[in-house]
């Protein structure tokens, strides 16, 4: 079971909490898997959007591909999402009651299929991010520190 990572969403983390994950399949067309095995795929600000019980990726930019010149797919289109029902269910429940969003974190391809991971994610406060940070910074120091006690 192989598992090559294409695209991640780096800001995720550092923007919310995240909490619940899904592996969700991706409805594409033979133009826009191309793209994605060259890894012409963007999903910066990307959401994921639930309506009439499917899930949608909205704004994720897929690269048109060169070579499929006549029959080639739109950049931005709206892509659905491939979960069981009780998957997206349970999404539904937790936006609607839990005001949580559901934020796309990495678009990888396993066994020659596209797959995009997602999670439910509470939106981080200002201060959050700063202690977040401050946090990181404390041990990355604390790791240099003991680098260099090893050193001498």
């Amino acid at each position: 079971m192989a598992v090559k990572v294409i695209a991640t969403n780096r800001k995720a983390s550092h923007d919310y909490f995240l909490s619940d994950r899904f592996e969700a399949g991706m409805a594409l067309k033979g133009s826009e898997i191309k793209s994605i095995r060259a890894g012409q795929i963007s999903i910066k600000e990307a959401y994921i959007q639930i309506s009439d019980g499917e899930v949608w990726l909205v704004n994720a930019h897929i690269s048109t591909y060169n070579p499929a010149s006549t029959s080639n797919h739109e950049p931005t289109r709206r892509r659905k999402l491939l979960l069981h029902k009780k998957e997206i269910k349970r999404l539904a429940d937790s936006v609607k009651q839990k005001g949580l969003t559901i934020v796309p974190l990495r678009v990888y391809l396993k066994d020659g299929r596209a797959k995009l991971e997602l999670a439910l994610a509470r939106g981080k406060r200002k201060y959050d991010k700063r202690r977040a940070l401050a946090k990181k910074d404390a041990e990355r120091e604390m790791a240099r520190q003991l680098r260099r006690g090893r050193g001498d």
